[in-house]
């Protein structure tokens, strides 16, 4: 009798909703946060000096990108203190400016990393268009802003999915940093591992540490495994001849306008 009580009561593998208190989480993301600003201040603060010696200079919107990306990260940290200091009601508040802002990253994003690629288009010092990131990772922070958004009613699962929209923006960060050390890898599983491990080890992270404390959440693991499916793909694209050449001629028609 004791046994078929204790496996109705059992907790569920994968919780569609937190039974535990919102409260429970706040330091964890507080954790999480923080990975993400180490990774962004160690690859662009090392990557600083190269990119105002860049020949040619830098296209002026990737500054204007850059504070918008700042704000962004600014915005987010505000939310995960504001939740932290319980200050829910101005968290919410702040919330719908918060996702306007998400669709400024979408414009001028996508706009950076074109005119770059523009600017550098058939130096041999240029690095290829690899827009396959670049998109990747833009859908992957727009699906998963919405997500979020959807899911404010369920905090334990907002909480997540928001957090996951800026995972899928910690490569360029990362990637900086890796870059500085060691050449670029020529084949595809390096290369993944070499671009996206910062975004690996906060979606390990994140799941070893809800699967510990019997946590873990439908929306993150769906959320997670798709995220590392996407970035993996992007890798194949970067390196299949079909893709280059199709990339290739979608920078050379943005340069002839």
């Amino acid at each position: 009798m004791s046994t078929a009580s204790t496996a109705q009561t059992a907790i569920p593998f994968l919780h569609k909703r937190g039974a535990w208190s919102a409260r429970d989480d706040r330091t964890a993301s507080m954790v999480w946060l923080g990975i993400l600003w180490i990774g962004m201040i160690a690859g662009f603060g090392v990557d600083f000096p190269r990119y105002l010696r860049e020949n040619p200079a830098a296209p002026k919107i990737t500054y204007v990108h850059g504070a918008i990306f700042t704000v962004w990260m600014l915005l987010l940290t505000a939310q995960v203190l504001l939740v932290f200091g319980d200050r829910v009601g101005i968290h919410r508040k702040l919330g719908w400016f918060t996702a306007a802002w998400a669709c400024l990253m979408a414009v001028f994003g996508p706009w950076a990393v074109i005119a770059s690629d523009v600017a550098n288009l058939n130096l041999p010092t240029g690095d290829p268009p690899f827009l396959s990131v670049n998109i990747v990772d833009v859908c992957s922070f727009l699906i998963f802003v919405a997500w979020g958004i959807a899911l404010r009613k369920n905090p334990a699962a907002h909480r997540r999915i928001m957090i996951l929209s800026t995972v899928a923006l910690a490569d360029p960060g990362y990637s900086r940093f890796s870059g500085f050390f060691m050449p670029e890898p020529p084949s595809v599983l390096p290369w993944f591992i070499y671009t996206f491990y910062g975004n690996l080890i906060l979606l390990v992270a994140m799941a070893a540490w809800d699967w510990w404390r019997g946590r873990l959440m439908r929306q993150f693991v769906i959320g997670a495994s798709a995220l590392t499916a996407a970035m993996y793909i992007a890798s194949l694209l970067y390196f299949w001849p079909p893709w280059k050449a199709l990339t290739q001629s979608w920078v050379e028609a943005w340069a002839r306008l």
